[in-house]
């Protein structure tokens, strides 16, 4: 009788300990060499991720299309210099008519610019949509980032919490045996009462590897996300007890409308091929283009020839070019940015579609998950009060050592299942918030 009394009030005790480990606030454990926050990995991310670089080498080189579209339009100053040799015949123009001698020197500055180019001016209000669709492209991977940094990050502070619950159920596992070893010993339990609470405690032991091995998976994967060197060690700032809002569903759906890079990038490439019409429809049209020299067309490089006549002087010219006949080439560049027309304004469409189906699909599993923290929380506690229970029973005879294992084996997955829980969450609304712009 003494031995089952101490048997009993290491049961007693035992489960309020567990009770206490098993609770739903888990920090991280002290000691790393570096803590990173979620904030932290996102920064580190945008700097060394090569998807987010070249999306953002794209929009500055779209940038650059549109400067020089713009200086298309512009007047252009330029420095003329030439020499003309032209084969003598005993005339003074030489074989060649339209020189004015076998020497012919020019030096002159020289400006041209375009009256009327409707499509140069088309082209260039074309790279203006190009630069907001790229600049779009490029928020758009920041924002894809953003989803798929959160989802590495939770899942490195779901590997770590699982590990400790691992931890913790291995030590309980431990207790549960040496439990079964003393009742053994004062011939209460039987031997097979032991050899099970031993399988229960070799397997805990295995779970507690393979978490091991998936916090260090978990790890690498976020660690190729935000360093350059993948092998750094560093651990993840559990945040997950912070309390998240989830907006209504009307401020998320006014919020994806107006912040959505999705919808700008589908709605700016609409405007550059209804653009791109206009500038293949401007074919059709005369150009008007003018130049202005300033200098020496001389048969010496000097201010004045050999009768004291000024070489230095200027001329001006203007040039209208009315197009007539092309085979069909601009009818068929017409036709062909009204199909490129087309198919952004389909695109739109479904991109608009696609967004309302997202936030719809988003909106009800953050919502759902936020309903279901806590019942898994009451979960976990009521695991943990059936254990503490069970182990009474079995301290006084009245159950078997299958059903300790059975609540041990419930206790750990109500543990992870609320974590499960936590962060699926915290990733719903994270989706919501990068759908939305806001986070």
């Amino acid at each position: 009788m003494p031995l089952r009394l101490a048997v009993a009030v290491l049961g007693l005790m035992y489960p309020f300990v567990a009770r206490a480990q098993a609770s739903p606030a888990q920090g991280v454990p002290d000691g790393g060499p570096l803590k990173i926050t979620l904030e932290d990995a996102l920064e580190r991310a945008r700097q060394n991720s090569p998807q987010l670089q070249s999306a953002t080498i794209s929009a500055q080189l779209a940038r650059e299309d549109r400067v020089q579209a713009k200086a298309g339009l512009l007047p252009t100053v330029n420095y003329f210099n030439q020499f003309i040799y032209t084969q003598p015949n005993g005339t003074l123009s030489g074989v060649f008519v339209a020189n004015d001698g076998p020497r012919v020197y020019n030096s002159q500055g020289l400006v041209h610019g375009d009256l009327y180019a409707p499509g140069k001016r088309a082209d260039y209000q074309r790279t203006i949509a190009a630069e907001a669709v790229a600049r779009a492209k490029a928020d758009l991977a920041a924002r894809g980032l953003i989803g798929t940094v959160v989802q590495s990050f939770y899942a490195l502070v779901a590997s770590e919490r699982k590990y400790r619950n691992t931890q913790q159920s291995m030590r309980e596992a431990q207790q549960f045996v040496d439990i079964t070893s003393k009742q053994e010993r004062g011939g209460e339990v039987a031997h097979s009462d032991v050899v099970k609470a031993q399988i229960q405690l070799e397997q805990r032991q295995r779970d507690t590897q393979e978490a091991d091995l998936a916090v260090e998976k978990s790890r690498i994967g976020l660690a190729v996300l935000i360093f350059a060197d993948y092998r750094k060690d560093f651990s993840a700032v559990d945040d997950l007890q912070n309390k998240t809002n989830l907006p209504s569903f009307t401020e998320i759906q006014s919020l994806a409308a107006k912040n959505s890079p999705e919808i700008r990038a589908a709605q700016a490439a609409v405007r550059q091929e209804q653009l791109g019409i206009s500038s293949a429809r401007s074919a059709y049209l005369p150009a008007l283009s003018f130049d202005y020299f300033f200098g020496i067309d001389a048969n010496q490089i000097a201010l004045y020839n050999r009768n004291h006549q000024n070489n230095l002087g200027s001329v001006v010219q203007a040039q209208l070019t009315i197009p007539v006949w092309n085979w069909g080439a601009t009818r068929s560049k017409v036709r062909q940015a009204e199909l490129h027309l087309q198919q952004a304004r389909v695109d739109l469409s479904f991109t608009q579609r696609q967004l309302l189906a997202n936030l719809d699909s988003f909106y009800k599993e953050a919502e759902l998950s936020r309903l279901q923290v806590d019942s898994l929380r009451h979960s976990a506690e009521l695991a943990a009060e059936s254990l503490k229970l069970t182990l009474l029973r079995y301290t006084a005879g009245e159950v078997s050592v299958l059903e300790v294992v059975d609540a041990q084996t419930t206790l750990t997955q109500a543990r992870n299942a609320y974590d499960d829980g936590l962060v699926r969450y915290r990733v719903g609304v994270a989706d919501l918030q990068t759908l939305t712009g806001t986070f």
